[in-house]
């Protein structure tokens, strides 16, 4: 897999049973870009390691008086610096790779679960962990990937250096084949503590970007309720405590780097006093010392590696363990053959509640728990979560369980009560795909959003004037609430699927406009099956058929008006009456 191939077609099944886990499925599909780091640096570590015999040579040339073998070490010098310098450049070269193609798996991935959730995703996850996970853990992962095939071949290489040493000089080779895994291994009971304490680190970071990321979110409602100083000082504390956990983890991995300069210099120490003592003696030449010397001085290069891929596992195992976590999550309880891919036309409707919004009517869902609303919604949709143990919603007789995804997504579209607006032209905010039936400027005359326009035509950035063309803020940041959720019902509106869910599509604008909003829906959704969660008498009112939603089964069916003289429960919810009023209004209906 090469970069310029990305994306890749099919990012596969990952393995999300554990982080490890994980992370080893990656690397096994990273296999053929493995191999060919691993080869590459091979060659780039085997040239480092003939260095000193070439360097061993020309010494012991010099002192013989050799000209010829001279030349020839000279040229073997030569030779090597050519292997370094291309198994260096293909080594990093490959690597890198390995490091993008990795990260851009798990990214694809990742939008691959987000697309198939939709915003189920965030009630279910932290935003602000869905954040970490697609930035930073992202390319911790890659980090560890990376480092993976450049260990194996520092390894192998070091294996190879202590079996040549021994049999090109036994008497100090057998030393350095002994000493050096113990150099090795050294840090090894240093490990878990590091890896603890890096863990630490990991989780206070992602708690503190998440921290960070839900603020951010909520910035507006923060300055209208005067939270900012609350927040920013449960930034400060969680950023400090981030702080404090990386100095921690910064001294043990100082501790392990320091012996693992010390150990290896002890080691050539006694090493050079040795083999200087048999030197002296005549039972070495004077270049097999530097020989022998420049290889274990060399060696300490590759033992960076064990230090870096412990230390890249040791941070990349929780950034796998959170991706794995978002990646198991399941679209629904069910485990069926998907062998429906036509879409299904007809009545909508949910074993679990009773509700039935009957074939290309206006319904209107009222609940008094707002979050049970959004439950509902969600689900009527597909998007129960895997733990919901509750039986699909049923379109025209066949479960959307059933359904394929993109079928399923085609069937019903729910927009929930907030909506999220990209960044963007409101031209490229409206291109999303549709049946055609419906155009840009009849789903905005239907959500009242001339005035928004007029605002876009002012701030356009051409003399055009032309609001389509005008770019909207992330998230729609400089527009207001109401704006923003009329633009989203727009954007619905454009795409004119089969089924239409709206939860609280007016919450944000006044009774003027939600009166006109209602009818504009009411009007272009004509034919279609219209699904509105709300609870205004101004939208309910327009609606062909109301339904009342209460401890999660149907109370009621009927229309706005019979169902507020007819159901006190009912009137409670749509005219926020106090039980005082609602016992003084039986009393009256009583007396009557």
């Amino acid at each position: 897999m090469q970069i310029r191939d990305l994306p890749y077609s099919d990012p596969g099944d990952p393995d999300v049973r554990s982080g490890p886990r994980f992370l080893y499925w990656l690397g096994r599909n990273q296999l053929r870009g493995q191999l060919k780091s691993l080869a590459w640096g091979l060659l780039h570590q085997c040239g480092i390691a003939g260095l000193p015999l070439a360097v061993g040579l020309a010494v012991q040339a010099v002192i013989d008086r050799s000209g010829g073998r001279l030349v020839v070490s000279g040229g073997l010098i030569l030779l090597l610096g050519a292997v370094i310098s291309v198994g260096d450049t293909m080594l990093h070269r490959t690597a890198v790779t390995n490091w993008i193609t990795a990260a851009a798996r798990v990214q694809q991935l990742l939008a691959r679960k987000t697309a198939e959730l939709g915003s189920a995703l965030t009630r279910r996850v932290a935003a602000g962990e869905v954040v970490a996970v697609s930035t930073g853990d992202v390319e911790k992962i890659g980090w560890f990937v990376e480092a993976l095939s450049r260990f194996a071949a520092a390894a192998t290489a070091l294996v190879l250096i202590c079996v040549g040493l021994a049999f090109y000089l036994p008497s100090l080779g057998v030393l350095v084949a002994v000493a050096m895994p113990v150099l090795a291994l050294a840090v090894l009971p240093l490990l878990p503590r590091a890896t603890q304490r890096a863990d630490v680190q990991r989780e206070k970071a992602g708690k503190a970007t998440e921290l960070a990321s839900d603020t951010v979110a909520g910035l507006r409602v923060l300055r209208g309720i005067g939270g900012e100083e609350l927040f920013l000082g449960r930034y400060r504390r969680a950023s400090q405590e981030v702080r404090k956990a990386a100095v921690r983890s910064a001294r043990m991995w100082s501790l392990i780097s320091a012996i693992q300069v010390l150990l290896p210099g002890l080691l050539l120490i006694g090493l050079v006093c040795y083999g200087a003592k048999l030197a002296s003696e005549g039972k070495i030449e004077v270049g097999q010392l530097v020989t022998v010397y420049s290889a274990v001085t060399l060696m300490l290069f590759p033992l960076r590696h064990f230090e870096e891929i412990a230390m890249a596992y040791s941070f990349s195992r929780p950034s796998a363990k959170r991706a794995a976590r978002v990646l198991s999550l399941e679209r629904t309880s069910y485990e069926t053959d998907a062998t429906v891919t036509d879409t299904p036309a007809g009545d909508l409707y949910d074993p679990a509640t009773g509700l039935l919004a009957p074939a290309g009517r206006f319904t209107a869902v009222v609940c008094g728990d707002p979050d049970a609303a959004g439950t509902l919604a969600e689900h009527l949709g597909g998007h129960a979560a895997a733990e919901e143990k509750v039986p699909s919603v049923l379109l025209g007789g066949i479960a959307l369980d059933d359904l394929e995804l993109d079928a399923a997504r085609k069937a019903v579209l729910v927009q929930d009560k907030d909506p999220v607006l990209l960044s963007g032209t409101l031209h490229e905010l409206l291109d999303v795909p549709s049946s055609g039936d419906v155009t840009a400027e009849e789903a905005l005359a239907a959500a009242q959003c001339g005035d928004v326009l007029d605002a876009l035509a002012q701030a356009s950035a051409d003399d055009s004037g032309d609001p389509m063309r005008t770019r909207i803020t992330e998230r729609g940041r400089s527009l207001s609430g109401g704006q923003r959720q009329r633009l989203a019902l727009a954007r619905s509106l454009v795409t004119d699927p089969e089924v239409l869910v709206l939860d609280e599509p007016t919450s944000a604008v006044d009774s003027h406009t939600e009166a006109r909003v209602a009818d504009g829906i009411k009007r272009l959704r004509a034919g279609r099956t219209t699904v509105v969660f709300a609870s205004s008498p101004l939208l309910l009112d327009h609606a062909d058929r109301v339904v009342f939603v209460h401890d999660g089964e149907v109370a009621a069916v009927g229309v706005h008006r019979e169902l507020v003289h007819s159901e006190p429960m009912y009137r409670a919810v749509v005219t926020r009456e106090t039980e005082e009023e609602t016992q003084a209004f039986a009393e009256i209906e009583e007396s009557a």
